[in-house]
């Protein structure tokens, strides 16, 4: 019999949010997390229920402003804007530098609830803090240069981000714009982190940086935050359908943009014999159940590769490690080795089972399926936004999982005979942000990727967003607008020679660095 569970000690959502209370009180108050805007702590807007997919633990919930009170809030920031561009570049990077002190010595009480309310395990949840202090002070280090000939822009950017990384990808971005020169506007995620970043940001305030965060529905706050004239950039991470509606509105207005949306990343093998390494791999590309913009849930497989593909493939993806982040045998045992819990809620997990279901009813081949009976649970929890992992082999093209991301853990393969069946296969999604070709030539390699539509491309490794100078961005559908990472971030928010020409995927120019 597998041990009983017990929750870690000092670890529940009631003692993170006392903690936060004691930490931040002008941010947390009366069960609720409130608004900043007009350089305030504003108690309005309507307190949504929320629950973390971690167990169902009620969770703070996001005070959703309506789209009026958005407006003021934008107009405030443009106030802000105008007086923070004139703060010496010596005096911004002192209120930055003062503000990644903060969150270091707050880092494992940002990691917990990012553990409680998007379900990240604890060396995730840890990463994700730590990439985004270590990254801005990579830039803490080297503005002076990189602001040589520079400005801020007209008026403040805007923020809008998916849930899944909040440190390391939206804290990270309003800390370089503002050290840039730039007030800030966030919208905290509707599906999850407001916690997280509301600490964040009061960490922030204290030190005088001019941030506005501000709750809603995109389709309530995108007049203010999207098409605003007083919003100098618009900077977007998010789905492929809310992104065209964001491209759209900004494209209309002229409006300088960032917008990274989502395509099928896709692994191809062909012509490969290192098995042993792949295998390595494996279970790292389940990190946080593949809820990542550059996860990889398509392997394209040359056929006659396949039956040793499944020989290195299916040991690895059955060493798995799934269950309640927090759940230990003891108390005070470390927190648990997992490689990922939950999805980011119980639709989501049942969105993705049904999709299973469907594609293999359509023909797709189940060749792996995790059992719950393997995966790590507190007596009785609930545990409606866990998905098993599953790997298909060819997916219908009617189904969801043939053409696009699934954001969870599952896999799926399709197999090719030809070498343009492989670059057709995988660019299925009309551009992704990254990819990787497992083939042992170097030459074939150097051949092939030219004609894979991703912004990134391994030679048998996976690729990443990446830190500090490593650019970013991508091709086809999955970016609109400036590309960013290193210097580029900067770039792309402050303005420089009247004929410049932003590298980026715009309407009527591919430009890469």
């Amino acid at each position: 019999m597998p041990p009983t569970l017990t929750l870690k000690s000092g670890t529940s959502w009631e003692d993170a949010w006392q903690r936060c209370l004691t930490v931040a009180p002008e941010a947390f108050r009366d069960g609720r997390v409130l608004n900043l805007w007009n350089a305030a702590w504003q108690p309005d807007g309507r307190a949504l229920p929320a629950v973390s997919p971690v167990d169902g633990t009620p969770v703070a919930g996001p005070p959703r402003l309506d789209r009026a009170t958005a407006r003021q809030a934008v107009r405030a920031a443009l106030d802000q804007h105008r007086a923070w561009r004139h703060v010496p570049l010596p005096e911004r990077r002192a209120r930055v530098a003062a503000t990644l002190d903060a969150l270091a010595e707050h880092r494992d009480l940002l990691a917990l609830l990012l553990v409680w309310e998007i379900g990240k395990p604890w060396r995730l949840a840890c990463a994700d803090v730590d990439r985004a202090i270590d990254g801005v002070r990579w830039y803490v280090d080297g503005i002076d240069t990189m602001l040589e000939g520079r400005a801020p822009l007209d008026g403040p950017v805007s923020n809008i981000a998916s849930w899944n990384y909040p440190m390391s990808v939206l804290v990270h971005a309003l800390l370089v714009q503002a050290l840039a020169g730039n007030a800030v506007v966030a919208k905290t995620p509707t599906d999850g982190g407001v916690a997280c970043l509301t600490l964040a940001t009061a960490l922030a305030a204290r030190e005088g940086i001019p941030v506005t965060l501000v709750s809603g529905s995109g389709g309530e706050l995108s007049e203010a935050l999207v098409r605003a004239p007083e919003i100098g950039c618009v900077s977007f991470v998010g789905g492929r359908d809310t992104g065209a509606a964001v491209a759209t509105a900004v494209a209309d207005l002229g409006k300088r943009h960032i917008l990274e949306q989502e395509g099928l990343n896709t692994w191809g093998i062909w012509n490969y014999s290192d098995w042993d390494a792949l295998g390595a791999l494996i279970p790292k590309l389940f990190d946080y159940g593949k809820q990542r913009c550059t996860a990889y849930p398509r392997f394209v497989v040359q056929r006659s590769l396949f039956d040793a593909f499944l020989a290195a493939y299916l040991p690895a993806v059955r060493t798995l490690r799934i269950g309640h982040p927090l759940a230990v045998e003891h108390p005070d045992d470390p927190y648990p080795a997992l490689d990922f819990g939950p999805v980011i809620n119980a639709a989501k997990a049942k969105e993705l089972d049904d999709q299973v279901a469907e594609a293999i009813d359509r023909g797709a081949v189940p060749l792996h399926r995790g059992t719950p009976s393997d995966a790590r649970f507190l007596p009785g929890q609930d545990t409606s936004a866990y998905v098993q992992p599953v790997t298909l082999l060819n997916p219908p093209r009617s189904s969801p999982l043939h053409h696009a991301e699934p954001f969870g853990p599952v896999d799926t393969i399709v197999l090719v005979d030809t070498e343009a069946e492989l670059l057709a296969a995988m660019n299925a999604s009309n551009g992704a942000l990254v990819a990787t070709l497992s083939t042992d030539e170097r030459a074939t390699f150097d051949r092939l990727a030219p004609h894979i539509r991703a912004f990134k491309i391994g030679h048998g490794v996976p690729r990443s967003r990446g830190d500090r100078d490593e650019l970013f961005g991508g091709f086809g559908a999955s970016w609109r607008g400036a590309f960013v990472g290193g210097e580029l971030l900067v770039r792309a928010v402050t303005r420089g020679p009247a004929d410049e020409r932003l590298p980026g995927n715009f309407p009527d120019r591919r430009l890469t660095p």
